[in-house]
């Protein structure tokens, strides 16, 4: 079972609590640059493997181009997707190859999905930086990503109470 979800970046200021004295407003610099992309990822809880794709827009067809790489990369076992329930992900159009079957979480809940503290790591990453093009957080997230040990992945996305299930479900 992977925890599925995607996350935008772009040139719009990440912007983080930063520590200051008391009654003293946090100073940082922000960039208004209204261009992004969006990072679609999945985690397995239990292993740290994942599976990380990069993608122009956000909507059904374009989860489609998410759905068959990942299929194709882990074609021999069957793989449940944990979804955060938007509409992208559920729309009727989407065609599910065969051994990939999605779980929805409830709506309105996106803490609940493991996935979104990897994505919330990621931007801690990349806060109060500012980029002059697309190509440079594209790069820097990336190189983000791929440096992230399985047993980081793992510890991040691995809930007790999933991890459980999950050994429950496949013993």
């Amino acid at each position: 079972m992977c925890s599925q979800d995607d996350s935008r970046f772009g040139l719009l200021t990440i912007r983080r609590r930063r520590l200051t004295a008391c009654g003293v407003q946090p100073v940082g610099a922000v960039q208004h640059v209204f261009a992004w992309f969006y990072v679609d990822g999945a985690v397995e809880p239990t292993t740290g493997e994942r599976f990380f794709l990069e993608r122009p827009y956000l909507h059904a067809d374009r989860f489609q181009l998410f759905l068959d790489p990942f299929a194709q990369a882990f074609a021999d076992s069957l793989n449940i997707l944990l979804l955060d329930n938007r509409g992208a992900q559920t729309a009727q159009r989407l065609a599910l190859p065969d051994n990939v079957h999605l779980v929805c979480l409830p709506p309105y809940g996106p803490e609940l999905s493991p996935i979104a503290r990897v994505w919330r790591d990621v931007k801690d990453g990349l806060a109060w930086l500012h980029f002059a093009d697309l190509e440079t957080p594209q790069d820097d997230i990336a190189t983000l990503l791929r440096g992230y040990e399985a047993a980081t992945r793992q510890a991040l996305t691995g809930y007790p109470d999933l991890v459980e299930a999950i050994h429950a479900l496949c013993p």
